[in-house]
């Protein structure tokens, strides 16, 4: 029986090759009911190391903004920063979404202690057509 070796910068490697370009899902802030659409593109996604560099675009409730971060390919570890403009007039330039679950689940930091941070869920992939109700079944 041999000792498994586990290798953080193929990881990256793989990670970079295989992460879904296009993620969709919600932002909620604390303290609100409302929930906002969320979709994030990644349009460059280098490996550098142990870490993933991501580059893209972030619309919350069709207000789109760059943004910049990174995941840690050892510990899942997600930082990614809001640059440029207020989106959708609830997240600030300066804060950050920093989570422990890559780009699923993460939390929005606010770079002012006066406003309120919040949640954001997000799936891989394009967000749903809708073409009309929703079927169900009859029993």
């Amino acid at each position: 029986m041999g000792v498994e070796v586990y290798d953080p910068v193929g990881r990256a490697q793989l990670m970079a090759e295989r992460i879904p370009r296009t993620w969709t899902g919600t932002y909620r802030p604390f303290g609100s009911p409302t929930v906002r659409p969320v979709v994030l593109r990644l349009e460059r996604v280098t490996p550098l190391g142990q870490m993933v560099d991501l580059r893209g675009q972030l619309s919350l409730d069709g207000v789109t903004a760059p943004v910049q971060g990174n995941i840690n390919a050892k510990s899942n570890q997600l930082d990614l920063l809001v640059l440029g403009t207020n989106l959708g007039g609830v997240l600030e330039p300066g804060g950050e979404f920093l989570g422990q679950q890559g780009l699923s689940l993460s939390g929005w930091i606010p770079d002012r202690l006066t406003t309120l941070g919040g949640r954001m869920q997000l799936n891989p992939g394009p967000s749903p057509v809708q073409t009309g109700g929703v079927v169900r079944g009859l029993w």
